[in-house]
C-alpha cells in the first residue's frame, strides 16, 4: 500500500486541529445532522465526518459506520487532506493508491469514495466530510459535486463558532488573540452594554472601526425600527438583563454601518470580570448560508428540470392523505416514444419535453392534486380524496389526452402520448410503498398493451406483483448465501456428433423449491442491482471450469456465456473479461459470449464498442435467439457478431411445419452469407439432426446429445472425473 505524504504544514495544521477541541468530544448535534442530509442527498449507506490527528483518523459524526477510529496510514481521507479539490475514487479496487488497503479489500469493503478536507478560516485542513459505498459507482455529477462542498462549509463554519466557544473558556488574552484570527463578528459588552471589545471580524461585518464603536451601545448593531423580537436580546443585554439569555443561538436583523440589513446568527455568553457581569456575543452573516439552504431545499424538494415535486414529497403528500382516513388516488405516467425525440433530436429537446408534460400534468392535477416527476419520463399525480376508480380512469384518459397533444418545441412538432396506470386507497392499498408499488404494476401492464393505454390495478396484477417481490427477496438471499450454480449443456459438431464446447446455464439451489431453472427467476434476477456482479461470477466460474477440462483433455473446447445487459453499463466489461481470461488462463478463442436482442437493440454506442474490443481480443460473439424479435439484417452487418443461434422455438417445427423449415434454411443462409457460423439449439430428435445437417448447420446442442447438467456430471461424462475438473463453485457477493 503506497505511503502517503504528510501534510507540508503539518505542525500548524494539528494546532488548528488542538484549538477545536473535537478529537473525542461527544458528536455535535449539527454536524450528526449535516452527515445525514448528505447520506441522504447522495443516496449512499455511510457518511461521515471526521478529524484526523498525527496518528489516528477520529469519526466524530457518521451514519452507516460503526467505527470510532482507524489509523492514520490506513485512511484513504489522508490523501483528501492533502489536496484543496474533492477527492473522488469511483472504484478503489481501480485505484493504484487504494486497492491494496484492508479497508477496500475488507470491512467495511470501500470501493466508491468521496471526500472533501474540512478547512479552518486560515485554511488547515483538520478533517473531512466524506461518502462512501461498498459498490463502485461511475455517475457523481457536478451538482453531486457541489452539494458535498456546499455541506463541508456548513461543517466548517460550525467548527469555526466551537473554535470560538473554546476559546471561551481560556483565558481573555487568549480569546482576544483568537477572536481576531476568527471570521465571525465577536463582541463584548459591560453590564451598561457599552461595547467593550470589538473584533476585525466584527469590523468586517458591520463596517464600523473600534474606534468608531467601542464604549457606543451595543444596539447599535440593529436596525432602529427592530424593538422587539431576537432584536430584544442586544435590548436587554444593554440594560444589563440578558443573564438568563446565555447559551442560547438566536437569529436576528443587523445592521451595517451603511444601512444595509443582514441576517445575523448570535450566541451570548456572561463571565465575571471585576465582580461585574461582562457579555460576549459570537455573530455571523448568514445571507450566504440562508441562500444556500434555500437552494438545498429546492433540490431536496423539487426536480430541478421541471420544478415539480419530487418522489420524497409525493410520498409525503399520499402518506398525508392516508393518515386523514381519506380515499387517495395515484396516477402513474411514462411518455411513450420520449428516447426516440432524445435519440433523434438531442437531450436539449427532451428536456423540453419533460417541462411540457409537467405543466400539463400540474394542470390536471388541479389545486387540490399533486404532480410530481419520478426520474427519467415518469411522472405521478396523486388527487386526495378520490377513491371511485370510475372518477380515477376519467382523470387519468383525460391526462392523456393532454399528454397526447402535439408538442411544439423550437420550431419542431412532437407526437408522442403516455400510458399511464392507476392505484386506488383503500381499494388497493393502505400504505403509501404499496400503492405506488400498485400504480407501478398497473402502468407495467398498460405499457405491455401498447401505446396510450391506462390500466387500473387489480388483484391478478397484486399476485403478479407479489410473485416478483418474493422472488426478488429471495434472489437477495441467494447472493448472501451462494445458492446459485452452473449447468453445463454439451455443444456438438452435427457431421460426426464430437464434443466441441458447452453452453453454461445458471441455475437457483433454491432451499426450498430444489432447482430452479432460468424460466422462474431470471427475468427479475436480470434487473436487480445484483445482475452485474452474477454476471461476471458466471464468467469467471466458467471460464475457470472451461480451462480445466481442456486442461484434462477435451481440446479444443469452446465454453459460451450468456451476458446480463447490467454488465455494459459499467463500460468495463471488456476489461472484466479480459481479466478473468488472464485469472483462469482460458484462450480468447476458447470463450463465446452470447447476447439477446434486448441487448443489441439498445443502440448504444457503448455497447457496440464494447463488442467490438471484445472481438478484437479473439472472443466469440453469438447471437441467441435469432429471428424471434425484431433483430433486423442490418444488426448483422453493424456488430461484430461470429455464431447465429437457431432459437429451438423453429427447431422444434423443423419436420413438420414447412415455415419453421423456411426460417431454418434463411438463417443458415444467412450466416454463410455474412461469414458467420450457427448453431442450432432444442435439437431433440435424428431427424431433426439429420435435417439441419443437410442445410448446412454445422453445429447443434440439445437433449438429443445431452441435457444441462452439473460439472461433476459433465466430467464424468467425458471421462474428466478427476483432479482436472475445477472444484464447483457456487455465486456469493455481487463482488
Amino acid at each position: 500500500m503506497p505511503i502517503l505524504p504528510v501534510n507540508p504544514d503539518e505542525e500548524a495544521r494539528l494546532h488548528a486541529l488542538a484549538e477545536l477541541d473535537m478529537v473525542g468530544a461527544e458528536p455535535d448535534a449539527t454536524i450528526s445532522y449535516i452527515v445525514e442530509i448528505v447520506a441522504g442527498l447522495l443516496g449512499v449507506p455511510t457518511a461521515f465526518a471526521s478529524f484526523i490527528d498525527c496518528e489516528r483518523q477520529v469519526f466524530h459524526a457518521q451514519v452507516g459506520l460503526d467505527l470510532d477510529e482507524i489509523p492514520r496510514a490506513l485512511a484513504l481521507c489522508n490523501a483528501t487532506i492533502a489536496q484543496d479539490d474533492l477527492l473522488l475514487v469511483r472504484d478503489a479496487h481501480r485505484d493504484a493508491r487504494f486497492c491494496d488497503n484492508p479497508l477496500v479489500c475488507g470491512p467495511p469493503f470501500v470501493r466508491f469514495y468521496a471526500g472533501i478536507a474540512l478547512r479552518t478560516h486560515e485554511g488547515h485542513a483538520v478533517g473531512t466530510l466524506c461518502v462512501i459505498a461498498s459498490e463502485p459507482r461511475e455517475a457523481f455529477t457536478d451538482l453531486d459535486r457541489q452539494i458535498l462542498i456546499d455541506f463541508a462549509r456548513f461543517v466548517s463554519d460550525r467548527l469555526e463558532l466551537r473554535r470560538a466557544e473554546a476559546a471561551r473558556r481560556a483565558s481573555q488574552a487568549r480569546f482576544a488573540h483568537i477572536a481576531d484570527t476568527s471570521p465571525d463578528a465577536i463582541v463584548c459588552a459591560d453590564s451598561q452594554g457599552l461595547v467593550s471589545f470589538w473584533s476585525a471580524g466584527a469590523e468586517r461585518m458591520f463596517g464600523h472601526t473600534a474606534a468608531q464603536i467601542l464604549n457606543r451601545p451595543i444596539t447599535t448593531l440593529i436596525p432602529d425600527r427592530m424593538a422587539g423580537g431576537s432584536e430584544g436580546l442586544l435590548r436587554r443585554l444593554a440594560q444589563g438583563s440578558a443573564e438568563r439569555l446565555t447559551g442560547r443561538t438566536v437569529e436576528m436583523t443587523g445592521a451595517h454601518r451603511d444601512g444595509r440589513e443582514f441576517p445575523v446568527e448570535l450566541s451570548l455568553s456572561t463571565w465575571q470580570e471585576n465582580g461585574t457581569p461582562t457579555y460576549g456575543a459570537i455573530m455571523r452573516d448568514v445571507s450566504q448560508r440562508w441562500a444556500i439552504e434555500e437552494r438545498l431545499f429546492r433540490l431536496a424538494h423539487l426536480d430541478p428540470l421541471t420544478e415539480l415535486p419530487n418522489r420524497l414529497v409525493l410520498r409525503g403528500r399520499i402518506e398525508a392523505a392516508l393518515a386523514q382516513a381519506e380515499p387517495a388516488a395515484v396516477l402513474m405516467f411514462d411518455l411513450d416514444g420520449f428516447k426516440e425525440v432524445n435519440d433523434a433530436h438531442g437531450h436539449a429537446v427532451g428536456d423540453a419535453v419533460l417541462k411540457v408534460t409537467a405543466e400539463r400534468l400540474r394542470a390536471c392535477a388541479g389545486p387540490d392534486g399533486t404532480a410530481a416527476r419520478l426520474g427519467g419520463d415518469e411522472f405521478a399525480i396523486v388527487l386526495p380524496g378520490l377513491g371511485d376508480p370510475l372518477v380515477a380512469v376519467a382523470a387519468a384518459e383525460a391526462a392523456l389526452r393532454a399528454l397526447a397533444e402535439p408538442y411544439r418545441v423550437d420550431g419542431l412538432v412532437l407526437n408522442l402520448g403516455a400510458s399511464t396506470g392507476i392505484a386506488l386507497s383503500p381499494s388497493h392499498a393502505t400504505e403509501e410503498s404499496e400503492l405506488l408499488a400498485c400504480a407501478d404494476a398497473a402502468l407495467y401492464d398498460a405499457k405491455a398493451r401498447g401505446r396510450g393505454q391506462h390500466r387500473l390495478f387489480t388483484p391478478e396484477l397484486r399476485e403478479a406483483l407479489q410473485r416478483e417481490r418474493t422472488c426478488r427477496e429471495g434472489l437477495r438471499r441467494a447472493v448472501l448465501r451462494g445458492e446459485f450454480v452452473l449447468h453445463y449443456q454439451p455443444q456438438v459438431r452435427l457431421s460426426d456428433g464430437a464434443l466441441v464446447g458447452a453452453e453454461a446455464l445458471i441455475r437457483w439451489q433454491h432451499p426450498e423449491h430444489g432447482l430452479l431453472p432460468p424460466a422462474a427467476f431470471l427475468d427479475v434476477l436480470d434487473n436487480s442491482p445484483d445482475a452485474a456482479g452474477i454476471g461476471d461470477w458466471v464468467l469467471r466460474t466458467a471460464c475457470a471450469q472451461a480451462q480445466a477440462w481442456r486442461a484434462g483433455g477435451l481440446h479444443p473446447f469452446r465454453i459460451g456465456v450468456n451476458l446480463f445487459a447490467a454488465q455494459f453499463r459499467g463500460g468495463d466489461l471488456a476489461a472484466r473479461v479480459a481479466a478473468a481470461l488472464a485469472q483462469t488462463g482460458l484462450p480468447a478463442d476458447a470463450l463465446e459470449l452470447e447476447i439477446t436482442e434486448t441487448i443489441i437493440l439498445r443502440h448504444d454506442p457503448q455497447v457496440d464498442a464494447t463488442l467490438q474490443t471484445l472481438r478484437a481480443m479473439g472472443v466469440g460473439i453469438a447471437f441467441d435467439d435469432y429471428g424471434t424479435g425484431y433483430a433486423s439484417l442490418s444488426l448483422l452487418k453493424s456488430f461484430p457478431l461470429t455464431r447465429l443461434k437457431i432459437d429451438r422455438g423453429f427447431v422444434n417445427g423443423l419436420c413438420e411445419n414447412r415455415r419453421d423449415a423456411a426460417i431454418v434454411r434463411a438463417v443458415i443462409a444467412l450466416s454463410r452469407s455474412f461469414g458467420l457460423t450457427v448453431i442450432a439449439e432444442g435439437v431433440e430428435t435424428q431427424e431433426q439432426q439429420r435435417r439441419l445437417l443437410a442445410k448446412g448447420c454445422q453445429e447443434a446442442q440439445g437433449y438429443l446429445f445431452g441435457r444441462p447438467m452439473a460439472a461433476e456430471a459433465f466430467a464424468a461424462r467425458y471421462g474428466l472425473a478427476g483432479p482436472a475438473a475445477a472444484p464447483v463453485t457456487r455465486a456469493g457477493s455481487a463482488g
